[in-house]
């Protein structure tokens, strides 16, 4: 699941790549949020981004999707 974090007053994203579901991350998101703590994400390679919810612009979490493999793909 791709996860996109907006940050205030900063041209870049950060994108990560997630293992969570769309449910629990929007969970981490809202506790974070409502705690005034540190947003804390895991990508699937088992680092860590740590974002402070004070400069937090935006967080887009992706569609849940399986992914597809081979040409009939499309």
């Amino acid at each position: 699941m791709e996860v996109k974090i907006g940050i205030q007053n900063v041209n870049r994203e950060i994108i990560l790549e997630s293992s969570e579901s769309a449910d629990a991350i929007a969970e981490l998101v809202s506790q974070a949020m409502s705690g005034g703590t540190d947003l804390r994400l895991k990508d699937s390679k088992g680092r860590q981004v740590i974002v402070p919810v004070s400069v937090l612009g935006y967080v887009e979490i992706g569609a849940e999707e399986t992914r597809r493999v081979g040409f009939g793909a499309l």
